[in-house]
């Protein structure tokens, strides 16, 4: 990280940045304090944005959270929690383990409370961003025409390929979860998938509606292409999807929809837009078929970590099936996914959706 150049965290209008740490780092020593100790705010006065009331004995201002993130406010012996009330000459509340809530801040001083808030925020968005997906939102493209025609990709793959370094069954997605995902999300809780559903149907009744008419898009999924620069040594092969009439109307939606959730927060802003495409062969699968691209690179708790990955040559492949037809098909729903489950169909299980028409 570079000294004129740090990281930034927006929170609610305001930016803070995260100073990087000259410390000698010990073994035992607790990822939580570095992490407090990293975040500085880049300005002092007032937020507007948080509700502070006024109680007889000061003021009052609560915080919602998943219990998942208690432990990251607390901190190793209650450590982080003690900062933050010395530093904010506030009293921070905060739900046993286990327990949903809100954590409230109370303190004498309007602007104490107000430090302790912003500084809760950022330690929230800071662990959360550690979190290991747990969701994602996607148009399926499982129709039985696209996974019979998949089908027969593979087959001729395998047929006409197989000898090429790195090629083999293993690698291909399973049928009946082809997707097109436009962005991954972190719900910690049954208040955050609600909150998810929401916002969707704000989404539907706001533009998604005009945009689609009211009625399914039909698209197209033909041609493939690769994730890397080398052809030679591919981990990702994906097919494109496109609009059959031609238009950019599935462009406009699936981007107005991914803006929407950065903009709430519920997705981390990475992209300005969404690639349209499905995963077909994903070197990820060769040891692990229930893997899910590159957002498997995480623990359970949350720390990365690195999967080593054969590639594979895919420079036949390119050029023998560079516009294969998987077939067309009728999007009428966005759904909210969960990783690593499987419903009825063997495809993902779906927390909520909309439906266009």
């Amino acid at each position: 990280m570079e000294v004129l150049r740090p990281q930034l965290i927006r929170i609610g209008g305001r930016v803070y940045r995260r100073n990087p740490i000259q410390e000698q780092t010990y073994q035992h020593e607790d990822e939580d304090d570095d992490c407090y100790q990293g975040l500085v705010e880049c300005a002092e006065e007032s937020c507007e944005a948080y509700e502070v009331v006024q109680t007889p004995q000061g003021f009052r201002c609560t915080v919602k959270a998943p219990s998942l993130l208690y432990k990251h406010i607390v901190g190793k012996r209650g450590d982080t929690r003690k900062k933050l009330e010395v530093e904010t000459k506030t009293s921070i509340s905060i739900p046993k383990p286990g327990q949903e809530g809100e954590i409230v801040i109370t303190g004498q001083h309007r602007s104490g409370v107000i430090s302790a808030r912003t500084r809760i925020d950022v330690l929230l968005l800071t662990f959360r961003r550690k979190q290991p997906f747990t969701h994602f939102l996607a148009f399926f493209l499982n129709e039985a025409e696209v996974q019979e025609r998949f089908l027969k990709f593979q087959e001729e793959v395998l047929e006409k390929c197989s000898m090429d370094h790195g090629v083999d069954s293993s690698i291909f997605q399973n049928p009946k979860k082809l997707h097109l995902t436009i962005g991954m999300l972190v719900l910690l809780s049954e208040q955050e998938i609600q909150q998810t559903c929401e916002m969707l149907q704000q989404c539907k009744e706001e533009f998604i509606d005009d945009i689609s008419g009211g009625k399914p898009l039909e698209v197209e999924v033909a041609g493939i292409e690769y994730m890397n620069d080398d052809p030679g040594m591919v981990d990702v092969l994906y097919a494109k999807v496109r609009m059959k009439d031609g238009s950019n109307r599935l462009q406009e939606l699936v981007d107005r929809v991914l803006e929407r959730f950065q903009a709430s927060g519920l997705i981390v802003k990475e992209w300005n837009s969404v690639k349209l495409h499905a995963t077909v062969m994903n070197t990820l699968f060769r040891k692990d078929p229930n893997a899910e691209g590159r957002y498997n690179l995480y623990t359970t708790d949350g720390k990365c970590i690195f999967k080593e990955r054969e590639s594979f040559d895919g420079r036949n492949i390119l050029k023998l099936f560079e516009n294969f037809c998987f077939g067309t098909l009728k999007l009428n729903s966005v759904h909210i996914s969960q990783r690593f489950t499987v419903d009825s169909f063997g495809n993902y299980a779906s927390c909520g959706q909309i439906d266009f028409s």
